[in-house]
């Protein structure tokens, strides 16, 4: 499983953020490294300077072997808020895939 993360230069410490989310994906999405070709994540701040509330975005994609890829995107106050989100959103939907694929 490939993990490509992209961090909006004008978000804070963006490189301690690339290895906690690095480590964050490997670990919740270890489960599903078989049925998972590759993870893109994307953060950014939705307001540039300008403060204001849930203005960090995390969008995850998960591309999966044989199926169409899936993306979900988290908002919050900041990025470990938007990280934990996305990651438990992804997790959700990977795992209704997954069961769905066992069923057949």
């Amino acid at each position: 499983m490939i993990v490509n993360i992209n961090i909006d230069k004008s978000l804070d410490k963006a490189e301690r953020h690339q290895e906690y989310l690095s480590d964050l994906i490997k670990k919740s999405l270890n489960n599903y490294t078989d049925h998972i070709t590759r993870i893109e994540i994307q953060i950014k701040d939705v307001n540039g300077i300008k403060e204001g509330p849930k203005d960090t975005n995390c969008m995850i994609e998960a591309r999966i072997k044989g199926r169409q890829p899936i993306a979900i995107n988290n908002r919050a106050d900041d990025i470990e808020t938007a990280i934990k989100g996305a990651v438990d959103k992804i997790k959700s939907a990977l795992e209704t895939i997954m069961g769905k694929i066992q069923d057949q």
